[in-house]
């Protein structure tokens, strides 16, 4: 095994180029110059995270493209194609799955069957049914043969499906028992992410973390942490979109914080670009959040096609409706309305702010709109980018390095592979970078020693004997 360091740092040495800042250096000396650095970026005014799909593979997320056990298009349509649709809507899904299926193009096959249903269900359309080519039924068919049409009904029943198929798969849990150190499991990265990264000077501008995620695995972390955050709602039991919040702080008042006022150090900025499981849209078309239990959907996860698709179709998931911007190509337009316009902007603010560290985890760069976003900021002189990836091999690299070539301000951090080997998927993922690339802060270890001592004591309470509650 070699001696040098598993990472390789890849930063712009001109702008024809760019070179490794871990070259020759041992895994000791290697970790030490990614921290050393890290701690510099993390001292700048404003720090910016962007996280997406990959940081949820550690808790059980799924995929756009890949293995197919871990592949949401395959996994959402093998359970759909079983539910009780009709059968020229399992024809559309059938025609799918037979061409570039878990390919990574799922967005644009989402999108055309959205949009027409969108065009059908609206009271106002002048249009009563969308045709699809009769290809999708039988690929040995004439092509001047009569179109494939489905029912305003077929259609909605088809696409709330798919709907809820996708919100069960991303209905994902943190072990709770991570910072007990009672799980079996490694972590997922979350707790140990956040934990070090509230850890910034509070006279240093708040941290202001954008996830294109639907999952609620931060939420759940911040709970577990303590950590207090603004997301863009107020109120509790049924809180209303407010992006007036994001413009609030929290602080210690004067007469609890040594006679002057000083900041709460738990806390930062949050955005959930795309929407989340825990949106919903009440009846006056008002964006509102209310967390759910999601235990139902852990058995969903685990459970073959067959018996996901009675569930998709059981009382227990009526429940779920719209909660964000879907997987399709339209999702641009979708970000013009409310409240997506809102969190877009202030994206696009945070990213134009002066000396601000742009820290990208778990994201392939497929979004256009989100892609341009970043690629205007990167006009700002003094945003510093480092993106966390991987595969050395991605073509996520190669952007990066286009990247670089308009300032010495783009950095990629990967695994380092000697030739002939192959990408291990486990440097350089979310994970790995939370637990042992962010430098440690005491205060993390300090919270899961009382976590252990609280356990401890809640199992010497559960097997002691009860007392007698009678006379003898």
């Amino acid at each position: 095994m070699s001696d040098f360091s598993n990472y390789k740092l890849l930063s712009p040495d001109s702008a024809s180029g760019s070179q490794d800042l871990l070259a020759g250096k041992n895994q000791e000396e290697g970790l030490r110059r990614i921290q050393a650095l890290l701690a510099d970026w993390l001292r700048m005014e404003s720090v910016v995270v962007l996280t997406a799909a990959g940081c949820s593979v550690g808790a059980g997320g799924r995929l756009m493209a890949g293995p197919e056990q871990n592949n949401l298009e395959c996994l959402v349509l093998d359970a759909v194609e079983q539910c009780q649709l009709s059968e020229d809507a399992k024809k559309i899904i059938k025609w799918k799955k037979a061409n570039d299926f878990g390919q990574g193009n799922f967005e644009d096959w989402l999108s055309y069957l959205f949009n027409a249903s969108g065009l059908a269900s609206s009271e106002n359309s002048p249009i009563d049914t969308v045709a699809w080519k009769r290809h999708i039924e039988d690929e040995n068919t004439e092509e001047d043969s009569e179109p494939l049409t489905l029912s305003k009904e077929d259609e909605q029943n088809l696409c709330k499906c798919l709907e809820r198929a996708i919100y069960a798969e991303c209905a994902l849990q943190l072990d709770r028992k991570e910072l007990s150190g009672d799980s079996s499991d490694a972590s997922s990265g979350h707790i140990p992410f956040l934990a070090k990264l509230i850890a910034r000077d509070t006279n240093l501008g708040r941290t202001h973390l954008f996830t294109l995620n639907y999952d609620t695995l931060f939420e759940q972390a911040f709970e577990e942490l303590g950590i207090q955050y603004f997301d863009g709602f107020s109120g509790k039991a049924s809180a209303r979109f407010d992006p007036a919040v994001y413009g609030l702080d929290i602080y210690y008042p004067g007469d609890v914080a040594e006679g002057r006022v000083r900041r709460f150090d738990k806390f930062l900025q949050y955005y959930k670009l795309h929407g989340s499981l825990h949106w919903y849209v009440d009846g006056s078309g008002i964006y509102r959040a209310q967390h759910r239990d999601l235990t139902f959907a852990d058995e969903y996860r685990a459970s073959d096609a067959a018996t996901k698709a009675v569930k998709l179709q059981s009382d227990e998931y009526k429940h779920i409706g719209p909660f964000g911007i879907l997987p399709t190509s339209q999702k641009f337009m979708q970000t013009l309305d409310m409240p997506y316009a809102h969190l877009f902007r202030l994206f696009h603010a945070r990213l134009n702010q002066p000396q601000t560290f742009l820290l990208v985890l778990g994201y392939g760069f497929g979004d256009d709109h989100v892609n341009r976003i970043i690629e205007t900021a990167l006009m700002n002189p003094s945003l510093v980018m480092l993106v966390v990836e991987p595969n050395p091999n991605s073509q996520i690299v190669e952007r990066i390095s286009r990247y670089q070539n308009l300032g010495q301000r783009a950095f990629v951090l990967t695994e380092r592979l000697e030739e002939g080997e192959n990408c291990t998927y486990q440097t350089a993922t979310f994970a790995d970078f939370a637990q042992n690339v962010m430098p440690d802060v005491q205060w993390l270890e300090d919270f899961k020693q009382l976590r252990r001592f609280e356990e401890q004591i809640r199992k010497a309470e559960d097997t002691s004997p009860s007392e007698p509650t009678g006379d003898t």
